[in-house]
């Protein structure tokens, strides 16, 4: 599976969804778990990387997961809403470099480092 497209990554969470879950949770629902998924992911990198330490409740818990929880959700929503992230994606893309083809290398900021 390491060849994963996000297309298939849509249709294997809704396969699963048919299969194991009884059906999609609401927009609603699917937002707020979102956002709870980038809460964890937030914590684990603030204890790895910042200057907080790890309690026991965050142990065994680990960066990549959190961002598959994320993912998974954020499939979810976009299955529910009928939306294709691979257009979606390849569109994000072409605006961004559109807008920002110059502006990050004549950011004085990033010249620092």
């Amino acid at each position: 599976m390491s060849d994963l497209t996000i297309k298939k990554a849509q249709l294997l969470v809704d396969e699963w969804i048919k299969t194991y879950g009884v059906r999609y949770f609401n927009e609603l629902t699917n937002m707020t778990i979102l956002t709870e998924e980038v809460g964890e992911l937030a914590r684990i990198v603030a204890r790895t990387y910042g200057e907080q330490s790890f309690k026991d409740s965050d142990k065994g818990k680990n960066i990549a997961d959190e961002m598959a929880d994320i993912l998974w959700v954020l499939i979810c929503m976009a299955n529910q809403m009928d939306i294709d992230l691979s257009t979606a994606f390849t569109k994000n893309i072409e605006k961004k470099t559109k807008r920002d083809n110059k502006r990050h290398k004549e950011n004085e900021k990033l010249k620092l480092l």
